[in-house]
């Protein structure tokens, strides 16, 4: 069974532990998922609705006025499909567009000093993106496992990032 990133994200922090939306909100503002996955606050209860008509999570009986709580379970099943899914997005690389690649493939409309400006400005902006990401991290009194692999990864990247822009910014002047 095939999950788009926002289904096993959500499918995934309920494995970890059976919340409603209003829970899975508050995980994803604080773990930063936003600046990875396409997680709208609005899109939460349709991804968990969603996942419950698939069999993948369930609500025990609750009494019907407690419907805005309802709290989600992942099923047998829905715990073996994340499993699976995240196995095979670790260990299969796929291509991520890059808007970035996109403004480098066309360099050929921009000055030198234009491209120099643009490079020196992500930098600037990937440095903030890195302290509000230690931040975030630092913030967090205990993390599962999943989300310090999620903050170091991250952070490798923009580190790259950071250091390949600075490199460029260099020989760009």
């Amino acid at each position: 069974m095939e999950l788009t990133p926002a289904e096993l994200t959500v499918l995934g922090l309920i494995v970890e532990r059976p919340q409603h939306g209003y829970d899975l909100e508050q995980v994803i503002e604080q773990r930063g998922v936003r600046q990875w996955t396409d997680i709208g606050f609005s899109s939460i209860y349709y991804l968990l609705t969603k996942l419950e008509k698939r069999g993948l999570l369930h609500v025990p009986r609750a009494p019907e006025a407690a419907k805005s709580r309802r709290v989600f379970h992942a099923t047998a099943r829905g715990r073996a499909v994340a499993a699976r899914a995240a196995l095979d997005v670790i260990a299969e690389p796929r291509p991520v567009p890059n808007p970035l690649l996109v403004g480098v493939a066309n360099l050929s409309l921009l000055s030198d000093e234009a491209y120099a400006r643009a490079l020196r400005a992500r930098l600037g902006r990937i440095e903030e993106r890195i302290a509000a990401v230690r931040a975030a991290r630092r913030a967090q009194a205990s993390l599962p496992a999943p989300a310090r692999e999620v903050f170091s990864y991250s952070l490798s990247l923009l580190e790259a990032e950071r250091q390949w822009l600075a490199d460029r910014a260099q020989v760009a002047r």
